[in-house]
């Protein structure tokens, strides 16, 4: 009896979980589609994905977390407006599930830096010459060479920040719970 009691328990937890995360992931969608309306939020909406995949990871699992990343970068390839936030949730979105192991790693801020920028150079190529966005390699021809160095350092500072902003949040979470 006892044993029954505790596998109904799990089974209730389980499912509440995934309900969380399925509320979740159909809010991180609609947030993913909005990415179309305004230039900067192709950047700012997989940011907020990532902080809610944080919040998942933390009151679900990572189990869930993983299941959670993959419906949204699915359905917002398939759905959202904005292919290229799309694109930038799929290579970088799942960051907050890894992060915690990165965090152990020796001279760690070498290795994010690997990471980040490693993935940005791949996404790109992959939506330009595989994708054929060349909409995306005039731009940064346009920009030139210096102004897209720029915007990848720019694009490292942010990086960082949501690093230390989803360490801060981490920490304040543990302390509660």
């Amino acid at each position: 009896m006892g044993e029954e009691r505790k596998v109904a328990s799990m089974s209730r937890t389980n499912a509440k979980e995934i309900a969380l995360g399925g509320v979740f992931a159909a809010l991180a969608v609609v947030i993913m589609c909005l990415g179309g309306l305004i230039p900067i939020a192709t950047f700012v909406c997989p940011m907020i994905c990532m902080l809610m995949l944080q919040l998942i990871c933390r009151l679900c699992g990572n189990r869930i977390g993983w299941a959670w990343y993959g419906c949204v970068a699915i359905l917002s390839s398939l759905l959202g407006p904005d292919k290229e936030a799309a694109a930038v949730f799929v290579f970088l979105g799942y960051y907050p599930i890894i992060k915690p192991k990165m965090d152990r790693l020796p001279l760690r801020w070498l290795w994010k830096a690997v990471y980040f920028n490693g993935a940005v150079l791949l996404l790109y190529q992959i939506l330009i010459r595989i994708f054929g966005m060349e909409q995306l390699a005039a731009e940064y021809r346009q920009l030139g060479a210096a102004l897209t160095a720029v915007l990848l350092a720019v694009g490292n500072v942010v990086f960082f920040l949501l690093d230390r902003v989803l360490s801060r949040l981490g920490r304040r979470r543990k302390r509660r719970g």
